[in-house]
């Protein structure tokens, strides 16, 4: 492979997975970084690691330009081994379809990349051992379970995110997912400043947008909505495409979002990763998979409409170079109080479990049993997942001591606990194991 540089948390999370898959129990963890920290160059490492022992790996990614730029990164490092890497999109040909499933049924296909094409019923592995989930917020839970069910033994999970979901956070303190965390960036990165600023402070954040252009830096401004909506006062991307051409004269605007052809999406987005373009005005479509180390500062308009989630996955867009960066979360001098609190917490942090933290308090840890991604659900009697983290870790030890002494739970002094086990989760489809 191409010369990669790996450092103290990539390498220690590397060691944690291995240690997992080596136990002879289904791994089922949750690898957080946030963007850029180098969770996909863990996420090979140990894809390779199953090849090494005989088995598939697949990567699963919730947008076609996620699951193309995985593709190309990893594809470039592992063409001088050998390794076969093929892409299952919307866009794959029928051609090319036929190809992938034959070498998937063969084995003589290695890493499948793809998008939720890859959970469809005419996709058969031989023996697939190994299984990253990127975004995995971006995925329903019965969707994500599909998974399970491509290999006889279920395959190794890992789920990625820069931002784990209440859900998901709260599953955690369960137990039935382990944490690896990149704590570090890379080398030479700087962390993302992040600023509040209100409409009449509009014509300062155009003056800061002007010196990083004027610097040959480029920035994105992203927009809530495509069109103007009467019933909500939102800035429409489409009157602000016009205003940012008008303002910025010199400068190359371009523009994104969901509705767009996908050959015209693409061109637009090259026009900006090839510097042809300094400016990308987008929606929501550029939270995932866009890679512009040159681009220094994110307007966030209406950044009141946004979930923590949203907003940490959007400032993560900035930040992938050398050079300072800057999100600006614009919104109303009047918004009510839970709401400025939530954007504070943005200003005051880029640490995506804090976010999270933040987001469990405020929206809930969702239905541990069911598939709700957020919201009280789940009712405990004695803990709040929000704020009794160590009662719950002690619960949690307790809970495996138990199952290394007794693991059918089958002792006499145990049959109590059986009983509302039983009583509390008799469901056709036992939700709490996907992760």
């Amino acid at each position: 492979m191409p010369a990669v540089r790996a450092y103290g948390s990539t390498k220690r999370v590397i060691k944690e997975i291995r240690a997992d898959v080596n136990t002879g129990r289904q791994m089922n963890r949750l690898l957080q970084g946030d963007v850029g920290s180098g969770k996909t160059l863990v996420a090979l490492m140990c894809m390779l690691i199953a090849i090494d022992n005989g088995t598939q790996a697949c990567l699963m990614a919730p947008t076609e330009i996620l699951a193309t730029q995985h593709f190309e990164t990893i594809s470039e490092l592992v063409a001088p081994i050998g390794i076969n890497v093929k892409l299952l999109t919307g866009s794959t040909t029928k051609k090319q379809r036929d190809i992938l499933h034959s070498q998937l049924a063969d084995g003589s296909l290695h890493i499948l990349i793809g998008t939720h094409a890859v959970i469809e019923d005419n996709v058969v592995f031989r023996n697939l051992g190994f299984v990253v989930i990127d975004e995995q917020h971006r995925f329903g839970v019965a969707q994500r379970a599909r998974l399970w069910k491509k290999n006889i033994t279920p395959p190794h999970i890992l789920v990625m995110t820069a931002t784990p979901i209440p859900r998901t956070l709260a599953m955690t303190v369960y137990g039935d997912l382990d944490v690896s965390v990149i704590d570090e960036l890379p080398p030479g990165r700087k962390p993302v400043s992040t600023i509040l600023r209100y409409e009449e402070n509009r014509l300062d954040v155009y003056r800061s947008i002007g010196k990083q252009l004027r610097e040959g830096r480029q920035a994105y401004i992203v927009y809530p909505l495509i069109k103007e909506n009467e019933k909500v006062d939102l800035k429409s991307l489409e009157e602000g495409y016009e205003n940012i051409r008008d303002i910025f004269r010199d400068y190359k605007v371009a523009y994104v979002h969901g509705r767009m052809k996908p050959a015209e999406k693409d061109y637009q987005m090259t026009l900006f990763a090839t510097h042809k373009a300094d400016i990308l005005v987008a929606t929501t479509v550029i939270e995932v998979g866009v890679n512009v180390p040159n681009a220094t500062t994110m307007v966030i308009e209406n950044a009141e409409r946004f979930g923590l989630s949203q907003l940490h996955q959007l400032r993560g867009r900035v930040g992938r170079g050398a050079d300072q960066s800057y999100c600006i979360l614009m919104t109303k001098q009047k918004i009510a109080k839970e709401t400025r609190q939530r954007l504070e917490i943005m200003t005051s942090t880029t640490d995506g479990f804090i976010v999270a933290e933040a987001d469990l308090k405020m929206r809930g840890p969702g239905d541990i049993e069911g598939t709700l991604q957020s919201g009280m659900a789940f009712d405990l009697h004695i803990a709040n997942l929000a704020t009794d983290g160590q009662i719950v870790q002690l619960a949690r030890d307790e809970a495996y001591r138990l199952l290394e002494k007794d693991p059918g739970i089958n002792a006499p002094e145990h049959s109590g606990i059986v009983r509302e086990m039983r009583h509390l989760f008799q469901k056709s489809i036992d939700w709490s194991m996907i992760s």
